[in-house]
């Protein structure tokens, strides 16, 4: 019976040291590869979203003076 204790205790610390190095490489993956993006695609959307709205704010100039 203690054997089996022994076994069952060194398979439970193999499956959580796999999964402690999972996480750590899904938290990796998001820092170095989804942050990134995620911020580089939010800046990009500011940039479109500022020029469609130059553009609004052009467009209410021109018929305020008509």
């Amino acid at each position: 019976m203690e054997e089996t204790g022994r076994k069952i205790g060194r398979t439970l610390g193999e499956a959580q040291s796999r999964i402690e190095q999972d996480l750590q490489a899904v938290i990796d993956y998001l820092d170095n590869e989804v942050v990134p993006t995620v911020r580089n695609e939010s800046s990009r959307s500011l940039r479109v979203a500022a020029e469609k709205l130059t553009k609004l704010a052009d467009f209410m100039d021109q018929q305020r003076k008509r």
